[in-house]
């Protein structure tokens, strides 16, 4: 109650600054998100891991709501500020969210972004400073590094109607470091703990063409993911470290650098030239510097089955997209390919690193509706390739739209990395809502079916109903080799429906 009153005195001051000041013009919008739904997102059913099960016991129906609220006083064209507030997300019937009965929660309402816009006088260089949505140059399929939230400066300089030069510095992590870690001796907190990002972007747009080549400069420190801190988007520690279930914080050995080089490069670009004919391509390279060595076990844990794996990580992805507008819809194909791990942990990882990735081609395992309840997944597609169709934008109806998409997932991961997993149900270690996606070997796969329906009541008021399956191809063979002992595992497809209303002005 005391925050919502705290959000409340500071919009009446705001307003009532707006009195007092005409000539600063104040200017709302946001987005109110009601929904409820019913889905399994687990990929195991069951494991057993010598005489101990493990059974899946999540819910499967759940209701929540989110409300975002974007205030900016715009002083000028030159100048102006903007804060955005978001209450939720709010669990039906979940205490500390504020869900539960008498509907007081703490950590409920969040300042998501809070920066301020000015240009130079007398030029076409402007900047944005603060906590500001920071998403690098996508095409086909969403950002595959990076799209989210983050305290940053930006800088552009429009040089004519097709060129442009965009400059970041961006710090996603710092003082986060409680200064306990066993690697090292006379730790101090927040020492060493910052991560830096520094990008070049070169915007062209040209008669029926678009580019965006850029590169990002990064140093993280030593003890940057040393001390667990959570994102909402995302888990650096699965996006940077070299595998799920192998390289966690507590096995990895120290180093004598203070600071590891990060480097990412992509080159997306979109031909139109064609119309109604639409080309999307996108090409990524990304590298971290290794922090460190693990023991890597392939059996029981013995030195005798062990290797010293490196934290190094570097890999590639490409992403392609083509449609064809007709006048009832727009179908289309679409693809990707992922550089994956070739089985020896000595040389670290050959998936492509990311810091938080949201992949968008479909909308389950995806980020292409909503992204909101059971699947706000963070998905870069690292160590897989897949394949898709698609028709979006159907409509039959005046008001109402529909989007199919089918989409088969295979891997590009060795399946000799299995050996050195903790157990099978490490398959989805990265398949949940704080991480990557899932890991797949050349043996698994997943046959992936959405159905967007869309329907526009008012102007400002959509009904969304969601439904989607996943079919799982995981292969049991190769997984009931994981851990230190075999692994007898139950797999299980996935599935959702969700309904979603959605007011937004």
């Amino acid at each position: 109650m005391k925050r919502i009153c705290t959000l409340l005195l500071a919009a009446g001051m705001l307003l009532g600054a707006a009195t007092g000041a005409s000539a600063i013009d104040f200017k709302a919008k946001g987005q109110w998100l009601v929904g409820f739904g019913v889905a399994e997102t687990n990929p195991i059913y069951k494991h057993r891991e010598g005489n101990v099960k493990t059974k899946n016991t999540s819910d499967q129906f759940g209701a929540q709501q989110r409300v975002r609220l974007q205030l900016d006083a715009v002083a000028s064209e030159a100048l102006s500020g903007t804060v955005f507030f978001e209450i939720g997300n709010q669990t039906w019937g979940k205490a500390d969210q504020g869900g539960a009965l008498g509907a007081d929660g703490t950590n409920v309402i969040k300042v998501k972004r809070a920066y301020i816009d000015w240009a130079v006088p007398d030029t076409d260089l402007k900047f944005r400073m603060g906590i500001q949505g920071v998403a690098l140059p996508n095409k086909a399929g969403g950002s595959a590094i990076m799209d989210t939230d983050a305290a940053a400066v930006t800088a552009s300089y429009q040089f004519n109607e097709n060129v442009g030069l965009t400059a970041l510095w961006a710090r996603p992590a710092n003082d986060n470091f409680d200064g306990v870690d066993p690697r090292y001796t006379n730790n101090h907190a927040n020492y060493l703990d910052n991560m830096d990002l520094f990008a070049l972007m070169v915007p062209v747009k040209l008669d029926g063409f678009e580019i965006t080549p850029w590169a990002m400069y990064g140093m993280q420190g030593k003890n940057t993911l040393a001390t667990p801190f959570t994102t909402k988007d995302g888990d650096l520690n699965y996006s940077l470290y070299p595998y799920p279930g192998i390289a966690g914080r507590d096995n990895i050995g120290g180093t004598s650098k203070a600071y590891g080089s990060m480097f990412w490069a992509g080159l997306p670009f979109a031909i139109t030239a064609w119309d109604p004919l639409n080309i999307e391509v996108d090409i990524n390279y990304g590298y971290v510097e290794s922090m460190g060595r693990f023991d890597a076990y392939k059996g029981p844990m013995d030195p005798a089955n062990f290797k010293r794996g490196s934290t190094e990580r570097q890999g590639w992805l490409a992403k392609a997209l083509v449609e064809y507008k007709m006048d009832w819809g727009v179908p289309g194909i679409f693809g990707w390919y992922g550089s994956g791990d070739d089985g020896n942990v000595k040389n670290g990882s050959e998936r492509m690193p990311s810091i938080v990735p949201m992949g968008n081609f479909t909308s389950f395992l995806g980020d292409g509706n909503y992204g909101w309840m059971y699947t706000d997944f963070a998905v870069d597609y690292s160590g897989t390739w897949g394949l898709g169709l698609q028709i979006r934008d159907m409509s039959f109806v005046e008001d109402l739209k529909h989007t199919f998409r089918v989409a088969y997932w295979g891997g590009t991961n060795s399946t000799a990395m299995v050996k050195y997993m903790n157990n099978a149900s490490s398959w989805a270690d990265g398949y949940n809502t704080d991480v990557n996606g899932p890991y797949l070997t050349t043996n698994d796969g997943l046959l992936e079916f959405n159905l967007v329906n869309s329907y526009q009541m008012y102007e400002n008021f959509d009904v969304n109903l969601e439904l989607g399956y996943i079919v799982n191809f995981m292969d049991n063979d190769t997984w009931k080799k994981a851990g230190e002992r075999n692994s007898s595992f139950q797999k299980q497809d996935m599935w959702k429906a969700q309904l979603i209303f959605a007011y937004s002005f």
